[in-house]
């Protein structure tokens, strides 16, 4: 690796966190790196008839740290479930 790398932070990626189960779906945190900090995004997913339909909930709000945007992730997208359920894979 070479040193700006290793002084800058480029080079290897941060894990991707497990996806989480909430009332059938699949929430999958992906936080978007935004300068020194993270966005809020995650993809939920929900097998209907064999296939496998997303939706991706990106948001405004920035976060410090990748951890703290995965925890924040997983919270807003059980609640857009909540709001929205089925709904969401609807054209």
């Amino acid at each position: 690796m070479s040193l700006f790398k290793k002084l800058f932070g480029g080079g290897a990626s941060a894990p991707t966190p497990e996806p989480e189960t909430y009332q059938g779906f699949a929430i999958h945190p992906d936080p978007m790196p935004d300068g020194r900090q993270f966005r809020l995004q995650a993809r939920i997913e929900r097998e209907v008839g064999g296939e496998v339909q997303s939706h991706t909930v990106i948001r405004a709000d920035v976060f410090e740290s990748r951890d703290a945007a995965v925890e924040a992730a997983i919270v807003k997208s059980k609640q857009v479930i909540d709001e929205q359920g089925d709904r969401l894979f609807r054209s």
